[in-house]
Order: structure tokens, then C-alpha cells, then sequence
């Protein structure tokens, strides 16, 4: 299981993300807290307090998904 964690800045960035999630044929969470929601719900991810440092869990591979993550992690 990879863990990485993301900062999302708005409704463009989310929207780059779960397209980014949904094309990968793995399972990914998205969590903060104790809230955890399917990084491929549009309408999940966007419910998620974006001020917070999210955090990424998935359990397979893609490069382009890598490469979405790469944009957004948190320093």
C-alpha cells in the first residue's frame, strides 16, 4: 500500500485529481481525520475540508496518476 500526502486548492484541482483517480484500475482513498472517501467521488473529494493535508492511499501503479500526485504534494 503506497501513502502520499496532497494539498488541493480548489474545485480545478480536485476535478484534475478524481479524473487522475478514475482512470486507475486500483483502489484509492483519500483521508483526513478519520473521514476516508473514494478518491474517484467528484462529489466526495470536493465535501473534504480543503485547507487540510490529505492524505493518499493506493495499492497499485500508474504514471500518470504519480504524476498528478507529484503536483500536489504537500511540502
Amino acid at each position: 500500500m503506497n501513502e502520499r500526502k496532497i494539498k488541493l486548492a480548489g474545485a480545478k484541482e480536485v476535478k484534475e485529481f478524481v479524473c487522475g483517480a478514475s482512470r486507475c484500475g486500483f483502489d484509492i482513498d483519500v483521508s483526513y481525520n478519520r473521514v476516508v472517501i473514494d478518491a474517484k467521488s467528484l462529489l466526495g473529494v470536493l465535501s473534504m475540508d480543503l485547507n487540510q493535508v490529505l492524505t493518499v492511499k493506493y495499492g497499485g501503479e500508474d504514471a500518470d496518476f504519480e504524476n498528478i500526485l507529484d503536483k500536489y504534494a504537500a511540502c
